[in-house]
């Protein structure tokens, strides 16, 4: 049996059930698996104090410390993080807290590994908790972890620190592999694990027009979803969208450029056919990416984003920028088209499928060989391969 313990500050609780969804997501098919004994530490970064403008904390304050969270034990231990320090010290700060949680855990649960689902700031304090007891480290890079702590002037050498120190590691796509190696990590030591997808709830519907007036459209409908940020790219899909008319745009997600789109919306005079449905459930999305002729998303980085293989799975293409492993996903005309950051580029893009979409059946095929059970069996292998090669057994 294989003793795992998952570190992620990246996991949903009761105040954000839509958090880190991708992590829950793999950690229990994980935890599933029949040779493996699976805990979760989920840590959470809380201010010193929460008063005045950090009061917005109170909520996760409030949790439990330890949970039954959808059958799997996991344990919710707080570390101190000082704000307007650009994440310097947070690393530190989260391997002091979780030394007496950890030995606490060990004393029952003698875990033979440590996996790590973000790089930052898990993946330093992991390291160094893998020396301590003596187990291997296994560090996933996703995205923003590399892209933006892993270049952060703060963070920067702590993210490539850890990526040196630990004994496997994890990339999303191809291309974040590459990233990480030219941020001085051992490439002889990455792994590329795609992320999953459920194919039985992501799948086409069989009368799209009718999935449409649920959602109050009529003809084509571009979806997009991800975080208001401006790296999202949001802003080049509505002005896309402007230029077409007749075409819908709905976006699920929320943030702080939420604001600036919606008087982007209003500039543009398009309020009447692009809305902002802010922060759905996952499990509201098949329905809506399912009914859309087109999923578009401009960003400015990605890993490889799961959105981008759920649209596949329910047969709807794809328009995305060259981010991260959008070619591992886009890998012929039947998944869609990659294209750069530009209104007039994606307009020409949601234009062209739009005029001559796919076959349903074909752009889902796109998607086969991203399932859970591919990702589950990958992983598996990977930490009983680093188990079995690790030097030192705690």
């Amino acid at each position: 049996m294989l003793r795992v313990l998952t570190l992620s500050t990246l996991f949903p609780d009761a105040t954000r059930p839509n958090f880190g969804g991708f992590v829950e997501r793999q950690t229990l098919s994980l935890a599933a698996h029949p040779d493996v004994d699976l805990k979760v530490v989920a840590p959470i970064g809380l201010p010193p104090g929460i008063l005045g403008n950090f009061r917005h904390y109170a909520p996760l304050a409030k949790l439990p410390h330890r949970e039954r969270w959808k059958g799997v034990d996991v344990h919710r231990p707080r570390f101190t993080a000082l704000p307007f320090t650009q994440g310097r010290h947070h690393a530190a700060a989260l391997e002091r807290a979780l030394v007496p949680v950890l030995d606490a855990i060990r004393a029952d649960f003698a875990f033979d590994v440590i996996d790590v689902s973000f790089f930052f700031p898990e993946g330093p304090a992991a390291v160094a908790l893998g020396k301590r007891y003596g187990v291997p480290v296994s560090i996933k890079a996703r995205g923003s972890d590399i892209h933006y702590w892993g270049e952060a002037p703060a963070t920067a050498a702590q993210v490539r620190k850890a990526g040196q120190g630990a004994a496997g590691l994890l990339a999303v796509s191809a291309a974040m592999k590459a990233d990480m190696v030219t941020l001085g990590m051992p490439a002889d030591r990455i792994s590329v694990h795609h992320t999953g997808v459920d194919q039985d709830r992501f799948r086409p519907v069989d009368d799209r027009a009718s999935a449409k007036v649920k959602l109050g459209v009529q003809g084509p409908l571009v979806i997009a979803i991800g975080g208001l940020l401006p790296r999202k790219g949001h802003d080049v899909v509505i002005e896309a969208v402007a230029a077409l008319p007749g075409v819908s745009l709905l976006i699920a997600g929320h943030g702080p450029a939420r604001a600036d789109l919606e008087a982007l919306i209003a500039r543009l005079g398009v309020g009447d056919r692009v809305r902002l449905l802010g922060a759905l459930p996952h499990a509201d999305l098949p329905a809506l990416i399912a009914a859309a002729d087109v999923s578009a998303l401009a960003s400015e980085s990605e890993g490889l984003a799961n959105v981008w293989v759920e649209s596949l799975a329910c047969g709807t293409p794809v328009v995305i920028t060259d981010a991260g492993g959008a070619r591992e996903v886009v890998t012929s005309s039947e998944a869609g088209r990659v294209t750069i950051g530009d209104p007039l580029a994606f307009a020409a893009a949601i234009k062209d499928l739009l005029g001559s979409p796919p076959a349903r059946s074909a752009t889902r095929a796109m998607a086969a060989g991203f399932t859970w059970e591919r990702n589950t069996a990958t992983l598996y292998a990977h930490f009983v391969a680093l188990v079995a090669g690790y030097p030192s057994r705690g």
